[in-house]
């Protein structure tokens, strides 16, 4: 290891074996040496110096790393200062007695800073404790979220178990206030909870009722009131809220059993209907392509008036098709139907005799115009002659034209 100094630099052994040590002073004797050599001896002395060396240089190192610690280097420091001027060593004293007065005089601001830094870490400790403490207040007087709330409680304390640096008294005080929120909190929540065990206790009973009045009607063939009443009882079971949760389980599966039973029952009578009612659609299908062809107004209306009244007593005997066939067979149908009542009114337009009387009276004012414009002409009143034949003409257009509705209706 390499030497703190040369100790043949700072001090010298005589011919009686005195050793000595150079310092700003002068000379002073720090020892003798009878066993071996000068040099030898210079040596030992010289490892005492190193030693105060090392522990100058620790105290140093401290001061450094141990800033909270900087009174008792300063302690250290200033003994050892008292020591250096009677030490049994040999080597650079003065320069090893200015690096301890440098430890004393920079240990003050160190101590200082210290103080500061530790005043703030206790400021801030205080302030992140308060805010907590406020934030489990908040908690403790009013959250309901009852999980999230009560993992952050605890949260909270595994954050406070880790500040440090408040004095006790502080300490004392906020962790009263954090620990009464937490009280108040686990009051709360316990009495949340009891009252929910007797809320739900209340549910398990009018659930009970609600299955019941299900398997009661589970049987019914009254598909659609059943129907109603079943989801009017679902509405009222979803309204209860929770029962107890093994209770609850239970009881859903005998009020879906209920409710399963019922509707498969309605599901099975409805597809035996469908098919009844498919059926139904392929005999009105036959009978639609059986009457098609006899019933045609207009080469036969009786004919086809008595066919269509057969077509319709048959139609009616069968009963209901699908819902998706409905609209095309009765469509059909009332084609048929359309078509021999048009043939009807269009042959009762023609024989009416009120409209053919209405076009006789025309041609009854034609006959009078026309004869008297002959008059008029005989008597050489050609005016009046040409006059009452603008009339007559008039009446003919009415006339035809009533005798082509007629023939047309």
């Amino acid at each position: 290891m390499a030497r703190a100094s040369d100790p043949s630099e700072w001090g010298r052994v005589d011919a009686s074996g005195a050793v000595f040590v150079k310092t700003s002073d002068g000379e002073r004797q720090v020892g003798s040496w009878q066993a071996g050599a000068p040099e030898e001896g210079l040596a030992h002395f010289g490892l005492r110096y190193d030693d105060l060396v090392a522990e100058v240089m620790l105290l140093e190192a401290r001061l450094e790393s141990h800033p909270q610690d900087a009174r008792k280097t300063r302690a250290s420091a200033e003994t050892l200062a008292e020591q250096l001027p009677t030490a049994a060593a040999v080597g650079d004293l003065d320069t090893l007695a200015a690096r301890l007065v440098t430890v004393i005089e920079r240990s003050g601001a160190v101590e200082a800073e210290a103080r500061h830094r530790k005043e703030e870490e206790r400021a801030t400790a205080i302030a992140r404790k308060e805010a907590l403490a406020v934030e489990a207040e908040e908690i403790g007087e009013s959250s309901t979220q009852w999980k999230a709330a009560g993992d952050r409680l605890r949260e909270i304390l595994d954050e406070w178990k880790t500040i440090r640096g408040i004095d006790r008294k502080t300490d004392d005080a906020l962790w009263k206030r954090f620990s009464k929120a937490r009280e108040a909190f686990n009051r709360r929540r316990g009495s949340h909870f009891a009252e929910l065990d007797r809320n739900r206790a209340s549910v398990k009973r009018v659930k009970e009722e609600l299955v019941e009045r299900a398997e009661a009607i589970s049987g019914s063939t009254d598909w659609n009131d059943t129907a109603t009443a079943f989801r009017r009882l679902m509405d009222e079971w979803k309204a209860a809220g929770r029962a107890p949760r093994e209770a609850d389980d239970a009881l859903w599966k005998r009020f879906k059993a209920a409710q399963d039973t019922f509707f498969d029952a309605r599901h099975a009578a409805a597809a035996e209907r469908d098919a009844e009612f498919a059926g139904n659609a392929e005999a009105k299908e036959a009978l639609l392509a059986d009457y098609a062809g006899r019933i045609d107004p207009q080469k036969d209306l009786t004919a086809a008036r008595t066919a269509l009244r057969e077509l319709q007593t048959r139609w009616e005997e069968i009963g209901k098709v699908p819902r998706e066939r409905m609209g095309e067979l009765e469509g059909r149908i009332r084609a048929l139907e359309r078509s021999v009542s048009d043939a009807a009114d269009a042959e009762w337009r023609r024989t009416d005799p009120e409209a053919k009387a209405r076009a006789a009276q025309f041609w009854v004012r034609v006959d009078d115009f026309e004869e008297q414009a002959a008059k008029a002409e005989a008597a050489g009143r050609s005016k009046d002659a040409e006059k009452a034949r603008a009339q007559a003409t008039q009446w003919r257009e009415w006339a035809e034209a009533a005798e082509n509705a007629v023939d047309t209706r």
